[in-house]
């Protein structure tokens, strides 16, 4: 199978040099391999979203949205895993949007019919018997299991319709399990709200949503992770550049904090998908919306750290859309006196926000913002950022994988991304092997795994690089052939647990539809 890895790479010691100038010193001390993967035959259909693994029963539970299922997957052979069942949510809502596990205990997050209303988290036994469901808010995006097992915490996104006639709430969900999943029901949530930001404003850092919405409603929480004593949840609100911080006993927010934005003039970017070329260079007055998606958490000598895939998303509906072309927009001549740059061959393709960048008010932009950073980043629990990957993940790219630079997850070829969101790094996880902790991050567009040693969070290093993609084969030409496209949830399986008894990472590919199993050597 297709695979890259930079430590095999041709290019010999210079090409390490230059790596140590963006990634730290290069390590070799870990690899990732293909050794299995099950194809649910569907192409970009979202048929393999969100993975998780039960040591018990040695399965995964792979999220199908498309299918309104969940694909039960015996892996007792990670090498050939095979499907047991397909376990409908037809009778529960209308779509399958994550799925946790934990000790025999499969908890999926279910969208209603109407996507506005209320969804709900159904339990099942590893054999798919429901054992009980619970009502929780509007469109559950995500769903995971504190590690103390008392308690399930769901991030409801809660979208508006196309027209913005109706935008339920965004919120939180605790449900309490630790008498037991069996006969529960709604007496059992608690929902975390936001309504007291409608007085307290957006923080300092974070982006404007749809101006004069209430940030109740406007606020979406995309992805979660708890604390490793299970008190405090980390919720993603993307589309606003922030992170929520949850008391998980008494549901209830206790802090929004904004990312702030990154400088592309410090961390050089490409930012044209016209050039012909890779040139990832700086960019004056152009700075990155961290807006991650994926988040992870983690600690070290007794401290906790927070990291996030900085993914970026900008919203598009009928009655609203918060982003145009450089090409498109008015620019203020003394921050951008050279008039060639809103070409398409340099900046006049990047996709920016308008509700930011005209600082004076003048109805022209003095400062431009891109969707997303292209990069993870490691911040402390009250915001301050402690790391981020720069540059690293473009200039990666483009030295192991340059025919894939930048590429999209269902289209060829090079360079098709960089005026939008770059590699677009989707979710990140976070794993312990041999006393050093290692963070795996999907590259959802050009659809490959980045890992780094995050054991230091002042001074991570970057580690290795893989992917199960065939460049020289167009998706729309070939969807089999092509590989695997559009990794989305990623599940670390520490060796203890293992059916091989040695690490793995499992890996949901939602556009070839594909769940791959990588051995960690």
């Amino acid at each position: 199978m297709a695979q890259q890895q930079l430590r095999r790479h041709a290019a010999g010691a210079a090409l390490f040099v230059g790596f140590s100038m963006f990634f730290g010193p290069v390590q070799a001390d870990i690899s990732l391999s293909v050794i299995g993967r099950y194809d649910s035959g569907q192409f970009d259909n979202n048929a393999a979203q969100v993975v998780a693994f039960d040591a018990g029963s040695k399965r995964l539970f792979v999220a199908n949205t498309k299918s309104n299922e969940v694909d039960m997957l015996d892996v007792s052979d990670p090498t050939m895993p095979s499907q047991v069942k397909a376990i409908s949510m037809a009778s529960h809502g209308a779509g399958v949007n994550s799925v946790a596990v934990r000790e025999g205990i499969v908890a999926v997050a279910v969208e209603n019919e109407d996507p506005q209303a209320n969804g709900s988290v159904v339990f099942l036994d590893v054999e798919g018997k429901v054992l009980s469901k619970v009502t929780i808010g509007a469109m559950p995006d995500m769903v995971g299991f504190t590690p103390d097992g008392k308690y399930v915490v769901v991030a409801n996104e809660g979208e508006p319709n196309d027209g913005y006639t109706n935008d339920p709430e965004g919120s939180v969900s605790i449900v309490d399990i630790s008498g037991g999943v069996e006969g529960i029901g709604d007496a059992n949530v608690k929902t975390a709200d936001f309504r007291a930001y409608d007085e307290k404003g957006l923080p300092e850092g974070a982006k404007v949503g749809k101006p004069g919405q209430p940030l109740s409603q406007d606020f979406e929480p995309e992805y979660v992770a708890v604390s490793p004593d299970s008190k405090t949840a980390f919720v993603t609100l993307q589309e606003h550049n922030a992170v929520a911080v949850v008391d998980i006993a008494n549901a209830k927010v206790t802090n929004v904090f904004g990312m702030g934005f990154k400088n592309y003039e410090k961390n050089p970017i490409d930012a044209s998908d016209k050039d012909g070329k890779i040139d990832i260079s700086p960019k004056p007055n152009v700075f990155g919306i961290y807006q991650p998606d994926g988040v992870a958490v983690y600690s070290v000598g007794g401290q906790t750290y927070i990291i996030t895939a900085n993914e970026g998303d900008s919203r598009e509906y009928d009655a609203f859309v918060d982003e145009a072309r450089v090409e498109d927009v008015k620019l203020d001549p003394k921050a951008f006196p050279d008039a060639t740059l809103k070409e398409a061959e340099k900046l006049g393709r990047l996709k920016i926000a308008t509700t930011l960048g005209d600082t004076d008010g003048d109805g022209d932009y003095d400062q431009l913002y891109n969707f997303g950073a292209r990069s993870i980043s490691i911040w402390d629990t009250s915001g301050t950022m402690v790391w981020d990957s720069g540059s690293g993940f473009e200039e990666m790219t483009a030295a192991i994988v340059s025919a894939g630079f930048n590429a999209d997850n269902d289209d060829c070829c090079q360079d098709k991304r960089s005026d939008d969101k770059g590699p677009e790094p989707e979710t990140v996880v976070v794993g312990e092997l041999n006393g050093k902790y290692y963070a795996f991050t999907a590259l959802e567009r050009i659809s490959g795994i980045i890992v780094y040693d995050v054991t230091n969070p002042q001074s991570p290093n970057y580690v290795t690089f893989a992917h199960n993609r065939k460049f020289a084969v167009n998706p729309k030409d070939s969807p089999k052939g092509a590989g695997d496209l559009g990794p989305e949830g990623l599940a670390f399986i520490p060796a203890a647990q293992s059916p091989n008894g040695k690490p793995l990472l499992a890996v949901g590919n939602e556009v070839s539809g594909t769940t791959t199993i990588y051995q960690i050597d």
